[in-house]
């Protein structure tokens, strides 16, 4: 690379790495126990789940409609929104509203147990993981903070590739991972600086990628609800919005479904009206039956009146990246192992986020001239060999 290059790169990265930086490090730190969020939730005694033995949810228990009138029971004068399934307990979860486009303020969740059938009451929340999460979403400030937050995780993977594309030149001069230990604090700073950061590069953009993705969810959402959907449904454009007192028999359409979609486990259910069906349909999305895949959602689309089958189709790709990349963001595929490795590299994440505004706030005049001839040292070296 020429030198008027290499500083182009070293500009890209120096600002795509301190604009966001102080908004990484507080993900970070509060990403960091919602990866253990199972685990905390039982030691505080949230685990609702646990307590509950039998078949799952998933697979059977009570019918579907005894379920759903006696979490309404509780909730008169509400509507459901969603029926969510657990494919390790009895575990059964409804959501409830004053409409079937209901806000997320305005919505209320409920535990069942399908096996007996009882209601174990409002979902049990945990008023510590559930300040970190939606600071760690939105900062509290709903869909802008969302969309803003993504941003800053695209500037994040900038910051990785441009980082990556300096240090490769650089390190041809040096052997992979030296640290200059003779050389000054700085230089000694810098060198694992970089180190850490080219040996988490992987991950920091697993990471960094899900987030972004995660961050722009509701869009996703809207567009294949407003896409896909429409064109599934067409035949329904010009009806007015199924109203909940019309509502057929959920095992019915759930079985429509199963037959069109058989060895698959239902993961939840969205009621007409919601973000996430059409205005007549229940939206069942099933899930695959192995680690990799029980995070790919397929819908079936059941008309929500009569019980029969619309239509069933994969979501669109970046609907189902959307799909993968909450578990993936969390660490969530491969039991405790995994979340504590993802644990020790969001450390890892805030030591070189952390030694990056250090070297900045410590930085000499001619720091940026000083870089660019040592990395385009390395390249020349590269070169005549």
């Amino acid at each position: 690379m020429s030198r008027t290059t290499i500083r182009i790169w070293y500009l890209i990265h120096k600002w795509s790495s301190l604009i966001p930086t102080a908004f990484l490090l507080m993900l970070c730190v509060s990403g960091l126990p919602l990866i253990f969020h199972d685990e905390i939730d039982a030691a505080m005694g949230f685990d609702t789940e646990k307590s509950l033995s039998g078949v799952a949810s998933s697979e059977g228990g009570l019918p579907l409609d005894t379920m759903l009138d006696r979490a309404l029971a509780v909730r008169p004068g509400e509507v459901p929104l969603f029926m969510a399934f657990s494919q390790d307990s009895p575990l059964l979860t409804v959501t409830t509203g004053p409409a079937p486009d209901a806000a997320s303020g305005d919505m209320h969740l409920q535990f069942l147990d399908r096996v007996t059938g009882e209601a174990l009451g409002p979902a049990p929340v945990n008023p510590l993981l559930d300040f970190l999460l939606q600071l760690h979403t939105d900062m509290f400030l709903g869909l802008p903070g969302m969309l803003f937050l993504g941003m800053m995780g695209i500037s994040f993977i900038v910051a990785l590739i441009s980082g990556t594309v300096l240090y490769a030149p650089f390190m041809r001069r040096l052997r992979f991972g030296t640290l200059r230990t003779r050389r000054s604090l700085r230089v000694k700073r810098l060198d694992r600086h970089n180190f850490l950061g080219i040996v988490t590069l992987v991950w920091a953009l697993v990471v960094g990628a899900t987030g972004a993705i995660n961050a722009f969810a509701d869009p996703l959402t809207d567009a294949w609800r407003n896409g896909e959907i429409a064109e599934m449904t067409a035949a329904y454009a010009s009806s007015q919005p199924l109203a909940p007192a019309d509502y057929g028999s959920i095992d019915k359409a759930m079985a429509a479904a199963q037959d069109a979609l058989p060895g698959r486990n239902p993961q939840f259910i969205g009621f007409p009206g919601g973000s996430w069906s059409s205005g007549h349909h229940y939206a069942i999305f099933f899930q695959g039956d192995r680690p990799v895949t029980e995070h790919l959602l397929t819908p079936a689309l059941v008309d929500a009146a009569t019980g029969e089958l619309t239509d069933a189709r994969t979501m669109p790709g970046i609907n189902q990246a959307l799909m993968m990349s909450k578990p993936l963001h969390f660490g969530d595929y491969g039991g405790l192992p995994l979340k504590i490795l993802w644990a020790l590299l969001t450390l890892a994440t805030i030591w070189v986020l952390w030694t990056g505004i250090f070297l900045w706030l410590r930085r000499r005049g001619g720091e940026i001239d000083r870089r660019v001839d040592e990395i385009a040292l390395g390249a020349r070296k590269e070169m005549r060999a």
